[in-house]
């Protein structure tokens, strides 16, 4: 074998293993780019600063050191707002716990646009709920905690949206007032009800009155229906245990006792006269 042979032999070995270690970083590079995204989730992709794109779900490839992301959940979050004290219309100082419901539209919006959207929700839903209580008196807040809810919900809405947050739900969970507001509360829902109890007391004995005369206009057309009903009377008291004696007097009688009172009274009044 030849002095070219000898070279051939000695650049064949060397090759070999260079395009192995090439061939190594290349499938390494290939497979160090591959990411895999939930259902649920986004890909927000920068390519050396500038955003590049949206990713997923599923599997998707970046290039590697030159390409960075951020995963965005895209589901349904729900935040509890810390208790606050705000004052109402009517100066009443109350304190209102809010839980919100949103989820990210945008995903490359809620990366670029805002820092940390999850704290800048929370932080436009303080503010929005102090406006709302000051434009409403205690009654509303107290009864109309759904329209206030759907209020909030619109303001909370019209500042996220740039941050590609859409705002699903608002709900007043629990509202605190002071302990004279409700004790004050509760005198005026007793009064209330008292009102109420008598006004359907008179009604009802502005009824039982109007039947009476009904009856007794009824009775005296019917003579024979008085008899009856002093016979019901008697059955009535009868059939109680107690002592009482009850002594029939015909009707004609009572007529006539009066027909002689009247005439006694007028005899009176000739001989005065």
């Amino acid at each position: 074998m030849g002095v070219a042979g000898h070279c051939t032999l000695i650049r064949k070995n060397i090759m070999e293993p260079i395009f192995f270690i090439i061939g190594v970083i290349f499938v390494v590079f290939l497979f160090s780019g591959l990411r895999i995204a939930a259902q649920y989730q986004r890909g927000v992709v920068f390519r050396l600063g500038k955003l590049q794109g949206i990713r997923g779900p599923g599997l998707y490839w970046i290039m590697p050191i030159i390409d960075t992301q951020q995963t965005v959940d895209i589901r349904t979050i729900t935040t509890s707002v810390d208790q606050q004290e705000t004052i109402t219309r009517d100066n009443v100082p109350v304190k209102v716990t809010v839980v919100i419901w949103y989820a990210i539209t945008d995903p490359a919006s809620a990366v670029v646009e805002v820092v940390d959207v999850g704290k800048s929700v929370v932080q436009v839903a303080l503010t929005s709920l102090r406006n709302v209580i000051g434009r409403h008196t205690l009654d509303d807040v107290l009864k109309e905690q759904e329209r206030l809810g759907a209020d909030m919900r619109k303001a909370i809405d019209s500042a996220t949206e740039p941050w590609g947050v859409k705002v699903t739900r608002v709900e007043m969970r629990n509202v605190e007032i002071p302990e004279s507001m409700q004790r004050a509360m509760a005198q005026e829902a007793e009064a209330l009800r008292e009102k109420r109890a008598r006004i359907i007391k008179a009604e009802a004995e502005l009824e039982a009155s109007m039947k009476l005369r009904e009856a007794a206009g009824m009775i005296m057309e019917n003579p024979a229906g008085l008899e009856l009903r002093r016979m019901q009377m008697i059955t009535e008291v009868g059939a109680e245990q107690n002592t009482t004696t009850i002594i029939m007097m015909p009707s004609e009688f009572v007529s006539m006792a009066k027909g002689i009172a009247d005439w006694t009274g007028k005899f009176s009044g000739k001989n005065a006269g």
